[in-house]
């Protein structure tokens, strides 16, 4: 069950979530997510979401990856929020999760009822626009709680300024 949306209800502030990851089109998103926030008023959430270790191994060595990938992605998280800091003088919030990226997608948009536009990167490379961008352009995109953005990869920066 989808619930209420509370972003424009008096009281609350909409926001935009953006997925961060080390791809080279994460920057395109951030630049949107950024420009179009200082314009509307809107705050900024950051979202890097950390692979748990396939293999859960003996002696705590799962729990040393699962920290690392964590620590990698509070790293991006770091480079973003920098980003954001100079793009728009934003202070965005950060969300590191560990688990399958687009469970703790829906699971951060179930729990804040203020993110009120999903913004992805499109790649722009032979393996297409992504996996999550793919999934969710696709027949579950009818069904998703909030508006997602897709920003193309290839747009140059005056682009997603005049966009935004």
């Amino acid at each position: 069950m989808v619930k209420r949306r509370r972003s424009y209800e008096t009281g609350h502030r909409a926001k935009f979530l953006v997925v961060v990851d080390d791809s080279d089109e994460c920057a395109k998103a951030i630049r949107f997510a950024a420009r179009r926030c200082a314009r509307v008023g809107a705050a900024i959430v950051l979202l890097g979401v950390a692979l748990p270790p396939e293999h859960e191994t003996w002696l705590g060595v799962g729990d040393v990856m699962r920290a690392e990938a964590e620590a990698q992605a509070e790293k991006q998280l770091d480079e973003a929020a920098g980003a954001v800091r100079a793009l728009a003088g934003l202070e965005p919030e950060k969300v590191v999760r560990t688990g399958d990226k687009a469970a703790e997608l829906l699971k951060l948009i179930e729990e804040d009822e203020d993110i009120s536009l999903l913004v992805l990167a499109a790649g722009t490379g032979r393996d297409g626009p992504g996996p999550l961008v793919s999934a969710l352009a696709g027949k579950s995109s009818a069904s998703f709680p909030i508006p997602l953005a897709i920003v193309p990869g290839h747009l140059e920066d005056e682009e997603i300024d005049a966009l935004a």
